[in-house]
């Protein structure tokens, strides 16, 4: 990653870490193999307040979506033949995030399956009034660790 990327994405993950943001209870399914699931959870930014959550949706829409794909990314692992690809050490860079946005319909979306060996298959997507949602498949309930640290929760080590 070059200099100017990796400063360009440091921007983006200090901005996500300003945001509040509510998490709304997560909808879990099985998938029809019986040994995967798909995981959705809506967040509503800011506070109670529509109108500050729309606000928020203007200034903070790409520094959160690079924080949780920088999430999924590093916690993601090869599957099936994707192991070729896969490098330990990679990392998730502005450019990937951009590569897998779109605005369709009046809400920027990413959607990430495969990335250089990575199974991530994460989709997040972003309304104008402040909401965002977060679906996985395939990732089980990693998706709520993911919102657990980027609301600076401590996670539970063994010692």
């Amino acid at each position: 990653m070059n200099h100017f990327d990796r400063n360009g994405g440091y921007q983006l993950l200090e901005t996500a870490s300003l945001v509040d943001f509510k998490v709304g209870e997560p909808i879990i399914k099985a998938c029809t193999d019986g040994e995967n699931i798909f995981l959705q959870v809506d967040l509503m930014l800011g506070d109670d307040d529509e109108e500050e959550s729309a606000d928020i949706a203007e200034w903070a829409s790409f520094g959160l979506i690079f924080a949780l794909a920088v999430l999924s990314f590093a916690d993601a692992r090869p599957r099936g033949l994707s192991d070729q690809d896969f490098i330990d050490d990679d990392e998730f860079t502005v450019s990937d995030m951009f590569e897998c946005l779109r605005f369709v319909s009046g809400e920027l979306r990413f959607s990430s399956d495969y990335l250089r060996g990575r199974c991530m298959k994460t989709d997040i997507t972003v309304r104008k009034e402040g909401q965002l949602t977060l679906s996985t498949r395939n990732r089980g309930q990693a998706a709520l660790r993911w919102l657990d640290r980027l609301q600076g929760k401590k996670m539970l080590m063994l010692v």
